[in-house]
Order: structure tokens, then C-alpha cells, then sequence
């Protein structure tokens, strides 16, 4: 005679997986997203070890190339886990935003470090600071809003491409919260680049005009 009880084993979660799977993959999903942002800063420090300690200038570079397939396969277990049923929560649009920042911001971070670096240790010139009055500084707020707007673009994209994956019918709120966010975003830095332009500030007349280098992107 069959027992009436029912054991953990036999409650599954919506769509016939697992509730505690569920929230083992959500964990998994977590930790690959602090997992990238670790393993770029630790890519990063390799190759610009190997450029300037080791003298192995492409040899750093081709490692530095390696850092977009952190965001490739972030990407793929992200899409894999929506594809095997998970419902989308806020972490999945974690590494939909994760993805979308490094895309827009990675290699300016990346061209940053490399010259801080080349300067504090190796030599190198002094990085160019960014000007601080009129047009030049206009143009320089332009340039910064761009890279988090593109950042911010990359991100809404994805998590639409996740919203109409899982349609209408399911748990798609907190994507929406995080469409919100990269909208603020993307308003916070015009307003920043636009105040810049409708209101400069104005260079003391005993100082020199700043100059926007020609290579800030």
C-alpha cells in the first residue's frame, strides 16, 4: 500500500524542476557573475605583468583579448539556464547589466589601468587628465556619458531579449526593474553631459584653455 506522505524528494517546482535545483542554479548564476568581475581584474593584472615585467608585449595583449570571453560564457550559461525553465529573477538581470557595463566600459578601464600602470612603474608618461572648463570639458563629459550609455543600451537589450524569451505570462518584474535602472542611467549621464554644454565653466583668466586629447575614447 502506497504511503499518503509526501517527502521533499517529491516536491518539484513549477514546471517539473526542482525547487532546490532551482535555487542551486540561481546561486550558480551569482557566483559566475562575481566569478567574471574577479577573473577580469585578474586577466588584467596577468597581462600587464607580462607586457611590462615579463617584456612580453603581445603575449599580454593576446591575454588582455581574452577577457570578452568572460562575458561569452556568462552570457551562454545565462541564456542555457533561462532555456532549461528557470524562472528570470534579479540575477539574471544581473548578468545582463554585468555584460552590457563591460562592453561599454571594459576597454576604457582597461586603457586606463594600462597607462597608470606604465606611468607609476615603468616609466611611461603621466595619463592625460581630463580638462576642466568650457567646450573641452563638454566634449569630454560627451565622450563619458557614450560609453555608459552604450553600457546601458547593451544591458536594456538583453534583458528584453530575456523578457520576450519567457513572455508575457511569466515572472519577468524584475527584469523590468532592471530595464528601469539602465533607463536612469542613461537620463542621470545626459543630464551630467548636458549641463556641461548648456552651462560651461569657465577657466580663471590667468589659466591656460584645457584642450580635449584626441584620444579619450
Amino acid at each position: 500500500m502506497q504511503s499518503g506522505f509526501v517527502t521533499a524528494d517529491d516536491v518539484t517546482a513549477p514546471g517539473g524542476r526542482e525547487a532546490g535545483g532551482e535555487r542551486e542554479e540561481r546561486v550558480v548564476i551569482a557566483l559566475l557573475v562575481v566569478a567574471c568581475e574577479v577573473a577580469f581584474w585578474v586577466l588584467l593584472a596577468a597581462g600587464l605583468t607580462l607586457r611590462y615585467v615579463a617584456r612580453k608585449p603581445r603575449l599580454g595583449a593576446a591575454l588582455l583579448l581574452c577577457e570578452p570571453l568572460l562575458e561569452v560564457v556568462l552570457l551562454v550559461v545565462t541564456a542555457v539556464d533561462l532555456k532549461n525553465g528557470a524562472e528570470p529573477d534579479w540575477k539574471h538581470g544581473l548578468a545582463a547589466v554585468y555584460i552590457g557595463f563591460t562592453v561599454g566600459l571594459g576597454h576604457h578601464t582597461v586603457k586606463k589601468v594600462d597607462a597608470w600602470v606604465a606611468h607609476r612603474w615603468f616609466g611611461g608618461p603621466p595619463p592625460v587628465k581630463p580638462p576642466k572648463y568650457g567646450t573641452a570639458r563638454a566634449i569630454h563629459e560627451w565622450r563619458t556619458a557614450a560609453r555608459w550609455i552604450v553600457a546601458a543600451v547593451v544591458a536594456l537589450g538583453l534583458l528584453q531579449a530575456a523578457i520576450w524569451y519567457v513572455g508575457p505570462d511569466g515572472a519577468i518584474s524584475s527584469l523590468r526593474s532592471w530595464q528601469q535602472k539602465m533607463g536612469l542611467v542613461i537620463g542621470i549621464n545626459l543630464i551630467i553631459a548636458g549641463s556641461y554644454t548648456l552651462f560651461p565653466k569657465q577657466a580663471p583668466r590667468d589659466e591656460a584653455p584645457d584642450r580635449e586629447p584626441a584620444d579619450r575614447l
